[in-house]
C-alpha cells in the first residue's frame, strides 16, 4: 500500500514538509475501498514476475483504470479477486506477500508520517489501530495486550470474498515493514498468525519474516512482546504529530459511517476474541444498548443479525482456507459446541459445515 503521501515531503526527513500543510492527494476511502496504491504494488510485482498485469485486469472484468495514477480508492473485493487470479496465473501462492513487501514506512503516505513521529512503538501501534481508516476501509486493525505479550491484527470485513486471504497476508507484511521502519530492519515478531493452510513451500514467509509462521490459525496476527510497546521513536517530532493526527482526523470527519457501518468494524475483530456480546458493544460506544436497537432499527439492522453476519463470514473463510476442525472453528466463534456450530451455520447457508467447506475448499487446501 504505498501512497503518494497527503504533506508535501520537500525533502524533509520524516517525510512531510515542516509546517504540515496538506496537498490534498489524501483522501479517505469509504466503507469497504482500500487505496489504490495496492493495485500498483501488484502491479510493480506482475512486471517483476513477467505477468501481464492488464490482461489479468481485462480478465477480472475489472475497469483498466484500476492501475492508473489515479487517487480514487478501490474496492476490498475487486482488488481480492485480482489478487486471486494474478496468483493463480503467476503461479506464485504467495503473491500477497510480495505485494505487501513492497510497502515501507516511508511510502506510507500521510499515516506513515504520524506513525514515524509518534513518541513510542506502542502509540505508533495505538495511532495506527485508530486511523489505518484513511488509507483501508475493507478491514479493521486491532491490538490486544495479553500480560507480556501483544497482539496486532487485521480482520477484513469480508473475510469469505475470494482473495481475502492474500490480503491477509499482504497486510501483515505491511505492518512488519512499519514496525522494522520503527524499530530497526532486522525487527521480527515472535509469531505470525494466518488463517490459511500452509503452502507446500513455506520459506518465503519465514524468510521475511525472520520469525515462526503458524498457520491455520483463527485470525492474521502479529504476536509481539508487550514489552516493544514502551519503546521509543528516535527523532520523533511530537509537534509534526499533532499537526498530522489533526489533519487525519479531518480527513476522517469526512467519511461517512453508519451505526451499522460502525459496528461490522467493531465485530468483525470481535468475533475471535468471545466479545461478541451487545452490552459490552453498548457501553463501549458510550451509548445504553436500548438506544444502540432503537438506531440500529432505524437502519433496518439489529445488533443480532450483524453478530451472525459477522460470524458467518469467519466461519466460511476458515472452513475454505484452513484445514481446522469444525470442533476448533466453533470455539473460536464462541458457540457452547459444534452442535450449535452446525445448526446455526445450517441456518445461515442451508448447508452443513462440512459440505459447504467441501464444496469450497480448493483442492490445494484439502489434505
Amino acid at each position: 500500500m504505498p501512497s503518494s503521501a497527503g504533506l508535501r515531503t520537500n525533502g524533509s526527513p520524516n517525510g512531510a514538509a515542516a509546517d504540515g500543510r496538506s496537498d490534498g492527494a489524501e483522501k479517505a476511502p469509504s466503507v469497504g475501498f482500500i487505496h489504490p496504491d495496492v493495485v500498483r504494488a501488484i502491479r510493480a510485482v506482475l512486471v517483476e514476475l513477467g505477468a501481464d498485469l492488464d490482461g489479468l485486469i481485462a480478465e477480472a472484468g475489472l475497469d483498466p483504470r484500476l492501475s492508473d495514477a489515479s487517487s480514487k480508492p478501490v474496492p476490498f473485493t475487486a482488488i481480492g479477486r485480482l489478487i486471486a487470479l494474478a496468483a493463480d496465473r503467476s503461479r506464485c501462492p504467495y503473491l500477497g506477500l510480495l505485494v505487501g513487501q513492497r510497502t515501507t514506512l516511508a511510502s506510507f503516505g500521510l499515516l506513515g508520517v504520524l506513525l514515524r513521529n509518534c513518541a513510542s512503538v506502542g502509540d505508533a501501534l495505538r495511532a495506527l489501530e485508530a486511523h489505518a481508516c484513511v488509507r483501508d476501509r475493507g478491514a479493521v486493525i486491532g491490538l490486544g495486550v495479553h500480560a507480556d505479550i501483544a497482539v496486532l491484527s487485521y480482520a477484513p470485513h469480508e473475510p469469505e470474498v475470494e482473495g481475502a486471504v492474500l490480503h491477509l497476508e499482504r497486510a501483515l507484511a505491511t505492518v512488519t515493514n512499519i514496525l522494522r521502519g520503527l524499530c530497526g530492519p532486522h525487527w521480527a515478531p515472535l509469531e505470525v498468525l494466518l488463517p490459511r493452510s500452509a503452502p507446500r513451500d513455506t520459506e518465503p514467509y519465514t524468510g521475511f519474516f525472520k520469525g515462526p509462521v503458524r498457520f491455520d490459525q483463527e485470525t492474521a496476527a502479529l504476536v509481539l512482546p508487550a514489552a516493544l510497546l514502551e519503546q521509543p521513536i528516535a527523532g520523533a517530532d511530537p509537534a509534526l504529530r499533532q499537526r498530522v493526527e489533526d489533519h487525519i482526523c479531518h480527513l476522517e470527519a469526512d467519511q461517512t459511517s453508519t451505526l451499522t457501518d460502525k459496528l461490522r468494524e467493531y465485530l468483525q475483530t470481535a468475533v475471535t476474541r468471545h466479545r461478541c456480546k451487545a452490552e459490552r458493544v453498548a457501553r463501549l460506544r458510550l451509548v445504553n444498548r436500548r438506544t444502540m436497537s432503537r438506531r440500529l432499527r432505524a437502519e433496518g439492522k439489529s445488533f443480532r443479525q450483524l453478530a451472525n453476519e459477522a460470524q458467518f463470514r469467519v466461519a466460511k473463510q476458515l472452513l475454505a482456507d484452513t484445514i481446522m476442525s469444525l470442533a476448533q472453528i466453533s470455539d473460536c466463534l464462541d458457540f457452547s459446541e459444534p452442535a450449535a456450530f452446525t445448526h446455526a451455520f445450517r441456518r445461515w447457508s442451508g448447508m452443513t459445515p462440512s459440505a459447504w467447506r467441501q464444496a469450497n475448499q480448493p483442492e490445494t487446501t484439502r489434505h
